[in-house]
């Protein structure tokens, strides 16, 4: 009868600590979407495909190996649209920001 009041503490206990490391889980998952929301500013994310030719092709000929793993757009009052991309290059993360023309108007080491 020990052994089964035993048993039942020590499954109650497993349920507890399981069901706290879901929550924490859960919590960071949270937490890391509101950061991407908050760095992309007024972004909204698209399709790499969804680029303009002339952007794929600055990041083609300025980074060159570089693998595009994002893209984010966003339109300011005027309808000028300026384009955020995600690039690797040789394993090093970065966040360039080019206008529909592919010219670069800021770089940031992320």
């Amino acid at each position: 009868m020990k052994k089964l009041g035993l048993s039942l503490i020590a499954a109650a206990a497993f349920l507890i600590s399981t069901n706290d490391v879901q929550a924490q889980a859960t919590e960071t998952e949270e937490i890391v979407a509101v950061e991407q929301e908050q760095q992309n500013d007024d972004y909204q994310k698209i399709e790499i495909m969804a680029l303009p030719q002339a952007v794929k092709v600055a990041v083609i000929k300025d980074f060159e190996g570089a693998t595009t793993e994002e893209a984010w757009v966003k339109t300011d009052a005027e309808g000028k649209k300026t384009y955020k991309i995600a690039i690797n290059v040789d394993g090093e993360s970065q966040n360039v920001v080019a206008d529909a023309d592919g010219n670069w108007i800021e770089e940031k080491q992320g």
